[in-house]
């Protein structure tokens, strides 16, 4: 059985206050570039850049972040170092901004991977992590700067995010294992 713990509206205004919090963070939007992690990620990395849009009158590049590669739960060959793939990324990394975007914040073995494949795409001034929900039980030192909610979870719960993109609604769910 599912709980919903974040409605659309609420997710709307997550999104929002997380977008009016990037503009305050780095006074502004220049030299900015979004990267939503696949798959929702990149969802609410396209909101978050219409929003900068509305608010700043300035279209910020947005990317497609595949981290497969990069995983460490997968096993790959040891010959060969991972490399970009299946991004969507038609601009330079170099020099700018980066913000990171992600549904949902756990060990933070996701973010580590998408930090080393952004590393990989060039050298970034910054990089910054959004996220539409932290549930906390961190493996590794990594932590969003922007959060839309935290949700503290069981390790035995999961966090169901629904897009309307591509689950024809928008919603947070508690779900028991």
């Amino acid at each position: 059985m599912a709980k919903v713990v974040v409605d659309a509206m609420a997710m709307q205004r997550a999104l929002t206050r997380i977008t009016y919090e990037i503009i305050e963070r780095n006074k502004g939007v220049d030299d900015l570039v979004i990267l939503g992690i696949k798959t929702r990620g990149v969802y609410l990395a396209r909101r978050i850049a219409s929003r900068l849009q509305q608010l700043e009158n300035v279209t910020v590049p947005v990317g497609d972040l595949d981290i497969t590669p990069y995983r460490d739960d997968i096993e790959h060959d040891a010959q060969t170092e991972p490399e970009v793939t299946g991004a969507n990324i038609d601009f330079s990394v170099e020099g700018k901004k980066v913000i990171l975007v992600d549904d949902v914040l756990y060990t933070g073995r996701t973010i580590r991977a998408a930090m080393s494949a952004v590393m990989d795409l060039g050298r970034p001034k910054s990089i910054n992590l959004a996220v539409l929900v932290d549930r906390g039980h961190r493996e590794l030192p990594i932590r969003a700067d922007f959060v839309g909610k935290n949700i503290p979870s069981s390790q035995r719960e999961r966090i169901r995010v629904s897009v309307s993109e591509i689950d024809d609604r928008d919603a947070v769910e508690i779900q028991q294992a």
